[in-house]
């Protein structure tokens, strides 16, 4: 029993998981699928006499999907655990804690900030999940960065769906802001530890990455990814602004 938790929350000395698999897509699928059940149901779980139950229990699996990284790095020595690779200094981990005290209180903060972050800066993270690389669908580390990362798009879309929550260009500031905070803690970080990388500022990724094609040359890589996360904000605000200008035109 002792070797297999050892297996199951270690991580391999080769790479387990491939990008754009079965493994890989998966995921992402299922978290599709439950969203779109929420829009279809949406009127019902609105009426229903647990739907504050409902948003409590995915707040609270939101929690220990963020903590059990954490848990998992203290009880396993052999993954070296240290601020070079696990502080809490990412737009992902940040997010899914925003996203849970969003459900409980219903703050439209929150959701402003959570919304632009998942939809720019998260989505990479679906897209090339390079912290599995070492540890595949027999490991914990799998599991819990799909729930982490998936969960707090659910949780944002159940906010659109049931509680008719939206952004707004306030919120895009707000949450802009919000993110160029979180890189100048990450830049002060990178430049305090050796080796340290928080938010991919310093260099690229050993693992393969959407961020593989960027310059390592700070001011160039810092520059380029700025304008792509402003572009990722306008994309992700466009479909409000074009369901505003046909309210608008058909006024």
């Amino acid at each position: 029993m002792r070797e297999f938790f050892i297996y199951f929350f270690g991580q391999g000395a080769e790479p387990e998981f491939a990008l754009f698999t079965p493994a890989h897509f998966a995921p992402i699928l299922l978290m599709i699928a439950v969203i779109a059940l929420i829009r279809r149901f949406r009127k019902e779980i609105r009426e229903s006499r647990h739907e504050e139950t409902l948003r409590y229990v995915l707040a609270f699996a939101l929690i220990i999907c963020d903590m059990s990284y954490y848990w998992r790095l203290v009880g396993m020595p052999s993954l070296q655990p240290g601020p070079v690779e696990n502080l809490p200094i990412g737009v992902c981990g940040w997010a899914v804690i925003f996203c849970s005290y969003m459900l409980v209180g219903k703050k439209q903060l929150l959701f402003d900030i959570s919304y632009f972050w998942l939809l720019s800066g998260s989505l990479f993270a679906l897209l090339t999940p390079t912290p599995l690389t070492y540890t595949g669908v027999t490991r914990f580390r799998y599991y819990q960065f799909w729930l982490e990362h998936t969960l707090g798009y659910v949780a944002i879309f159940y906010m659109i769906f049931v509680h008719g929550m939206r952004p707004t260009v306030r919120s895009a500031v707000r949450s802009y802001i919000a993110l160029i905070l979180m890189a100048l803690l990450a830049y002060a970080v990178n430049q305090m530890i050796p080796g340290a990388n928080y938010l991919y500022m310093a260099r690229p990724e050993a693992a393969p990455s959407v961020l593989d094609i960027l310059p390592a040359n700070f001011a160039l890589r810092t520059g380029i990814i700025a304008a792509v996360i402003t572009a990722m904000y306008a994309l992700a605000y466009l479909p409000w602004a074009l369901m505003d200008r046909k309210r608008t035109a058909a006024a």
